[in-house]
């Protein structure tokens, strides 16, 4: 392979390795002005000789323009836009590491500040006495949420004297991937409750029946990502207080409000979900979804001091004190704390409420106008629930597909997902739309001419619009 200096005679005979970059038709004109001969970049490996900082950006910048564009991408969940404020602060804040609270002692106090926020705001019982941490984001939160689960189990199965060796974690199927990865990766047994047409989220019926001596906790998910609902969790406490009558079995609740526990506060105040059931010891959630920050930040608190059990809670002493930490990660960016804080102290309570009510009203317009659609039918609706929903087409509809409408879509720059739900309902295929922060009424607006569009175009198929897709699979985001 020709490297980056490599003298030849001829460029244009040269034939370009598909291992290589040609970097005489990306950055040719640049590197003439400098004389420099080289035309291939290897793609895989490290080049002998490097490019300079301004030719390596243009070479990246230019690969990365068929990116998607993030405030057209109705996929995620993450935030895509923050106040200009906030990016400047992230970007005087970007070499900061969280784990150094030494170096950086007044970050790490505004990450306090960012748990005693949050544990107001999901009513602890004693705010100050509730204890917690910032994370990577929902994943990592889930895991130590999980994981204290399991350790308390075993806890009092040792005491007991009882067999510890099959521990269980009852969910629904709609939960997110992370909480089968915590399953394999503790050795934990996921008992999955069911799904169906008519409940989209696990039943209080379902989690109950999964329940048994083995059990070390119930997830309840506030925001499912399949649909954005909420799962019935006031009433798992109450089954759950009457399988402990009956049987004896005290099972605690994690909620997974990962999008919901930045959400429900605001818009659905009186909803019953977080440490005001007491079987609530922790609850989890990312600040990059509708906290409204970039990725990634996540947060988990426990709702009192002894829930968090003291054999998970280590110090660090080489980093120039006594650094106490509590996260499966070690180094992670303290910018994204910074933001959060900002967010905190720039929306407030009434710019979070003004914020998700205004979210919660373009879903629903959006969500409503698609419904109108002859074909379209809404499975879920953005109302007292994530500013999130999922349409699915009348059983009429045999020219095409959902996933032939998102492909559509996506050729006017439109990322909506198309995927079938999960187990016992893998033979609904739908769209799924997320709207966040920066979402403007003309944004849905256009999205909603360029569904009505897409689908007075396949209306008018004659015959089956061919399906050359792979098998569609149950989508985990």
């Amino acid at each position: 392979m020709l490297t980056v200096r490599k003298q030849i005679k001829k460029f244009n005979t040269v034939e370009t390795s598909e291992s290589a970059i040609d970097l005489q038709t990306t950055i040719g004109h640049r590197m003439r002005q400098r004389s420099l001969k080289g035309i291939e970049l290897p793609r895989y490996e490290m080049s002998e000789d490097g490019l300079e900082g301004d030719l390596a950006y243009r070479l990246i910048h230019d690969h990365l323009m068929l990116d998607g564009n993030a405030m057209l991408n109705l996929a995620t969940f993450v935030g895509t836009w923050m106040e200009p404020e906030a990016l400047n602060l992230m970007r005087e804040c970007v070499d900061k590491n969280m784990i150094d609270k030494d170096e950086y002692p007044q970050t790490a106090e505004l990450e306090n500040r960012c748990l005693r926020m949050l544990a107001r705001l999901w009513h602890a019982p004693d705010p100050e006495q509730a204890v917690g941490t910032s994370t990577t984001g929902s994943s990592e939160a889930c895991m130590l949420g999980g994981m204290v689960l399991r350790w308390h189990w075993r806890q009092r199965r040792n005491a007991a004297g009882l067999d510890d060796r099959r521990p269980n974690l009852v969910m629904g199927t709609n939960t997110q991937i992370c909480w089968d990865k915590f399953c394999a990766y503790f050795d934990v047994e996921a008992r999955m409750g069911p799904i169906s047409s008519h409940h989209l989220q696990m039943t209080a019926e379902a989690a109950i029946s999964a329940c048994d001596e083995n059990t070390i906790g119930v997830v309840g998910v506030l925001g499912s990502t399949f649909d954005g609902s909420y799962e019935p969790i006031e009433a798992i406490q109450k089954g759950l207080d009457q399988l402990q009558e009956s049987k004896g079995l005290d099972i605690p609740i994690h909620v997974d409000g990962a999008s919901g526990a930045f959400v429900a506060p605001f818009n659905s105040p009186d909803l019953m979900w977080d440490f005001q059931l007491p079987r609530v010891k922790s609850i989890n959630t990312s600040g990059h979804k509708y906290g409204g920050v970039v990725p990634g930040v996540g947060w988990v608190i426990w709702r009192e001091q002894q829930d968090l059990p003291e054999e998970l809670r280590f110090n660090v002493n080489y980093l120039g004190g006594q650094m106490p930490t509590i996260g499966m990660n070690f180094s992670r960016p303290g910018a994204q704390i910074v933001a959060q804080y900002f967010n905190f102290i720039h929306l407030g309570h009434r710019g979070y409420c003004q914020r998700m009510a205004s979210l919660e009203n373009t879903a629903s317009y959006i969500a409503d106008s698609i419904n109108a659609m002859a074909p379209m039918k809404l499975l879920s609706h953005p109302k007292g629930q994530l500013p999130v929903f999922a349409v699915t087409l009348e059983e009429s509809v045999d020219n095409w597909t959902v996933f032939q409408l998102s492909d559509r879509l996506r050729a006017r720059g439109w990322q909506v997902p198309a995927y079938t739900m999960p187990a016992d309902c893998e033979d609904i295929a739908v769209l799924r739309f997320v709207i966040r922060a920066g979402f403007t009424r003309d944004m849905a607006d256009l999205l909603i001419q360029d569904v009505q569009n897409a689908v007075e175009w396949f209306e008018k198929l004659e015959s089956p619009m061919p399906d050359p897709n792979r098998e569609h699979q149950p989508f985990h985001h």
